[in-house]
């Protein structure tokens, strides 16, 4: 099961820094650190998407929530580290 979870979680990322690069390089932004911010942003959405699911995804709900947060909340300890 943790297993699943973090192919999830890899794929997850994946799309996530492919929209990222392609979205900066379309944009020109020079943004700090856009990967880590679009991350935050998908993830959050992710997390928001399995609390409204109408089903538990085969039990494996609660544990995607709990690793999507731990991401989230590294990846934004990462960023304030970075401004230091």
């Amino acid at each position: 099961m943790k297993r699943s979870i973090t192919l999830l979680l890899a794929a997850l990322l994946s799309v996530v820094l492919f929209y990222s690069v392609t979205t900066l390089a379309q944009s020109g932004t020079h943004e700090r650190h856009p990967k880590i911010h679009h991350a935050i942003v998908a993830l959050e959405a992710a997390q928001a998407e399995l609390k409204s699911a109408a089903h538990d995804f085969g039990g494996h709900r609660e544990a995607a929530l709990k690793e999507c947060n731990s991401a989230i909340v590294q990846l934004k300890l990462a960023l304030d580290y970075d401004k230091k």
